[in-house]
């Protein structure tokens, strides 16, 4: 399992739950992917990290860090 980040939003106009992953936002369009249950958004979502992350190693790309919580 990875340790990015990611947000699952339901949207009303789209019908589906939305997801976004922090750590990408700079290099990806948001939202990245989606799907009609929460669960399957979530999967979704796992599976482009790992896409990204394959890709951009395949690449020589840099590969953002995950965040962690900072809590105070």
């Amino acid at each position: 399992m990875n340790r990015y980040s990611m947000i699952v939003q339901w949207s009303d106009e789209d019908g589906l739950f939305l997801v976004t992953i922090p750590e990408f936002a700079d290099r990806v369009v948001m939202p990245c992917t989606h799907g009609k249950t929460r669960s399957e958004a979530i999967g979704n979502g796992e599976a482009v990290i790992e896409m990204y992350l394959e890709s951009w190693q395949a690449e020589g790309e840099s590969i953002p860090e995950p965040r962690t919580l900072q809590v105070a």
